[in-house]
């Protein structure tokens, strides 16, 4: 019998974040039963019930401790995501220090595993005696932008969204400025210091388990697993970088609900999904205009709506208590009542994603979004948000041409005519077609990823292999 090998995990708050690090966790586990997983996690008040429900379905040899809840002020949602994310973790680190060394000493761990924007919680890896790892639960085209930060912010003056040049990253398709992360889009702001802070803190790790997989990000990969990691910093080489996923979750059994029901009694390929994640809003006035496109392209579709918000990302760790079909244009859902479906708030996009009726996903492109879509085949209507969804866009649209993505107007908007336009081409045009032949085929791409002898299960067991055999630093 193997001896266990514990490892501790930490992910960020947020259900986007504790998923891909458990599903991460529960994969590793599934090739080597003789590991044991503690995931310590930070929180921002009591955990939301989809998360308690979610950990109910772990297996006994991951174990889960909540970390007592901090508090903030009033204008802590008002913040970047990035910045949210970094104060609770940062105010966390007493706790979770406490943590880590009691467990420590009674099984001293073989590495520490941290989302990436908990890696401060690394810099407790060589008091413990253990190795560094970073989950990047993100695009290797994201990873290769944060490895490169420090140079471009030696090379590029001014904003990187006013640069008339694209932008060239390692292994990437050229960027326009303006499709940065958010935290780039502002020198001045915390986020861009945090953001280029954490480029140069990722030099440090020991290896960085990567949410992607060499088929669908050929260019960044390579890049980043070449000597060099393809980094024009040649002074300093990437840290090991394993692409380890399609890491997703598939969701628990659904009950008997409305939407299944109403996707059940539409033809094949017929419905256009839409929903903007778990943290994703839209301005009043974008819901307007996403309405009467929807309603103007006569194409069926089924929408999970959320209230509005100025903010874009203003639900991502955090919601408001008001129903979202109260925002509707007037008439809209009696007009529409044939031809689509509203559903407040949340639905269970696994199961919508895999219903034989789907045909398309306006999508805010999050990456599980994006990878739970790939893996079941859904072409893309590209609608990014926030964070680094920008350039998941551009990787879809552009370098993939697993989808389209529509125009906006001079004030940011998105209006009704184009959201048809964009509709329809998806749906029901030639260039359509061959978007869904090309999904297709990344799809197969997916699924052989994970398979036992393909070429993210042989990452990962690379990483175990080194865990097993860790004697101390």
């Amino acid at each position: 019998m193997e001896k266990t090998t514990y490892i501790a995990v930490i992910p960020c708050p947020g259900f986007s974040h504790l998923v891909p690090i458990l599903e991460l966790s529960k994969r590793l586990i599934h090739y080597h039963p003789h590991f044991h997983i503690t995931c310590i996690i930070p929180t921002h008040g009591s955990p939301p019930t989809t998360s308690t429900a979610y950990l109910q379905t772990l297996p006994p040899n991951i174990d889960t401790i909540f970390l007592p809840p901090v508090t903030t002020d009033d204008t802590w949602q008002l913040s970047d995501p990035v910045v949210q994310i970094n104060l609770v973790l940062t105010k966390s680190l007493p706790s979770l220090h406490n943590a880590l060394r009691d467990l420590n000493s009674k099984t001293p761990f073989s590495a520490l595993v941290a989302d990436v924007f908990a890696i401060e919680a690394l810099d407790f890896a060589k008091e413990l005696s253990t190795l560094s790892f970073v989950y990047f639960a993100s695009p290797a085209m994201t990873l290769s932008l944060l490895l490169h930060m420090p140079k471009l912010d030696e090379m590029i003056s001014g904003e990187f969204r006013d640069q008339s040049e694209p932008i060239l990253i390692p292994g990437c398709v050229p960027l326009h400025g303006r499709d940065l992360p958010d935290p780039v889009q502002e020198r001045s702001s915390q986020a861009y210091e945090q953001f280029l802070q954490l480029g140069k803190r990722l030099y440090n790790v020991d290896g960085i388990l990567l949410n992607s997989f060499m088929e669908m990000e050929e260019g960044p990969i390579k890049a980043l697993t070449q000597e060099g990691g393809g980094n024009s910093n040649t002074s300093t080489n990437n840290p090991p970088v394993y692409p380890v996923g399609p890491i997703t979750y598939n969701g628990s059994k659904q009950e008997d609900l409305e939407c299944l029901r109403w996707l059940d009694k539409q033809p094949s390929k017929s419905v256009l999904y839409v929903s903007f994640g778990s943290g994703g809003t839209l301005s009043q006035h974008q819901i307007n205009e996403l309405a009467l496109g929807l309603e103007l392209s006569e194409k069926k579709f089924l929408w999970v709506l959320r209230a509005p918000s100025n903010i874009a990302s203003s639900a991502y760790l955090g919601s408001k208590n008001e129903d979202p079909l109260e925002f509707l244009p007037q008439g809209f859902l009696e007009r529409t009542k044939e031809q689509g479906l509203v559903v407040p708030s949340w639905a269970p996009q696994i199961p919508i994603l895999s219903h034989s009726s789907v045909g398309g996903f306006l999508s805010h492109c999050g990456w599980n979004s994006t990878l739970e879509s790939v893996q079941k085949g859904v072409p893309f209507i590209s609608w990014p948000l926030f964070a680094e969804q920008r350039m998941t866009a551009v990787m879809i649209s552009e370098d993939l041409k697993v989808g389209v993505r529509p125009e906006v107007d001079e004030n940011g908007i998105v209006v009704r005519d184009e959201i048809a336009k964009v509709i329809k081409c998806l749906m029901e045009d030639e260039e359509g077609e061959e978007i869904k032949k090309r999904m297709k085929g990344l799809k197969d791409a997916a699924v052989n990823a994970v398979k036992d002898d393909g070429s993210s299960t042989k990452a990962l067991l690379e990483v175990a292999l080194k865990w097993t055999n860790f004697s101390g630093v």
